[in-house]
């Protein structure tokens, strides 16, 4: 029993031995190929086609300075340039020779013209002392260099005498100096009146106190308790006495009032 059972063993390894050595001839000769001796050298082929442009390769070092070229032809003209710096003066000229001799002169009868002229100037005075008195007795009228002040004796509402100075081609008087409100204030004395309208208004639009031209009060007042604020109302018309103060006054009541005119012939014919 114990025999036949080695036997079998014996032939079980058998046949794996066989197999085992068959797989190792088979990978001796399919991976034990060797190379054959070096053949004798071939024929050189033939010139290849041109091959394609490489990258521009980085630049090479300066190199030396050539030679000098010809000259070339002269250029066209250029832009004039900016004119130049003014030069010293040059040096006087010889002078010229004496010119011709000129004819003799009339006799001038100059003390005839001068005795014309000054008859010119006493009428133009006269003239002005003449038209001064139509303005300053007559009419009544101050002024000062710039502007004519003139009191309109009409008794008006505020607006309605706004409205009609301005008709006249002026303003209600603007006293904007001390010397213009003393201007005024003497007028109204002098005409014997105590009071006026001018052209203020206090808390106009909720502002400031404005002149008749909308420009606010600034360098210059002369209200007589305190300076007017708050909203616009009935009462916010401004009125001159004849001491040069200010007073808020209704604007319904009317009085009269004064106006004021630039000098100029437009104006001064709107006065006359």
């Amino acid at each position: 029993m114990k025999h036949h059972y080695f036997s079998r063993r014996l032939l079980v390894l058998s046949v794996l031995s066989t197999i085992f050595d068959s797989l190792n001839a088979v990978e001796v000769c399919s991976n034990t190929i060797l190379p054959g001796s070096k053949g004798d050298l071939g024929e050189g082929g033939d010139e290849g086609d041109q091959g394609w442009l490489g990258k521009t390769g980085p630049p090479g070092l300066l190199g030396l300075t050539g030679e000098l070229g010809d000259k070339g032809e002269v250029g066209r003209m250029g832009k004039m340039g900016p004119a130049g710096d003014k030069g010293d003066a040059g040096e006087a000229g010889v002078d010229g020779p004496s010119g011709l001799k000129g004819k003799a002169g009339t006799t001038c009868d100059c003390g005839r013209y001068r005795k014309v002229v000054g008859q010119m100037d006493i009428n133009v005075r006269k003239l002005k002392n003449a038209v001064k008195f139509v303005k300053n007795v007559i009419l009544g009228i101050k002024e000062t260099e710039e502007k004519f002040y003139l009191i309109v004796k009409e008794a008006r509402k505020y607006r309605e005498a706004l409205i009609n100075c301005k008709l006249r081609g002026g303003m209600l008087a603007m006293p904007k100096t001390t010397d213009t409100n003393t201007l005024i204030a003497d007028y109204v004395t002098q005409a014997g009146l105590t009071q006026v309208f001018i052209g203020l208004q206090a808390g106009l639009k909720g502002g400031g106190p404005v002149y008749a031209d909308l420009t606010p009060v600034r360098n210059y007042t002369a209200w007589g308790l305190k300076e007017p604020s708050g909203a616009p109302s009935n009462t916010s018309c401004v009125k001159m006495i004849s001491t040069g103060t200010w007073n808020q006054v209704e604007c319904d009541i009317t009085m009269y009032y004064v106006c004021e005119f630039k000098k100029s012939r437009r104006g001064l014919a709107a006065v006359l």
